[in-house]
């Protein structure tokens, strides 16, 4: 079963945090890096699935409920 968005955003931190720490012997820590570069694709991934799926809802001039795509600021 794949893992929720939430569920590998969790497992991405736990990551971090310990690569942070800086306490990890190498091999374990390009495992670690491996393994959070790839939910972090991941999690990219997931994101980009649900922009393509948000829509705003606005009333235009004339009263009538209207649906635009939502439109995502570059970074």
């Amino acid at each position: 079963m794949a893992a929720t968005f939430e569920q590998s955003l969790a497992r991405l931190e736990e990551i971090t945090a310990k690569l942070e720490r800086g306490d990890a012997p190498l091999e374990e820590s390009v495992k670690l890096y491996e393994e959070g570069s790839a939910l972090a694709v991941e999690c990219e991934k997931i994101l980009a699935d649900a922009r393509q799926h948000v829509a705003l809802l606005a009333t235009n001039a004339d009263g009538v409920v209207e649906e635009t795509p939502f439109a995502v600021e570059s970074q």
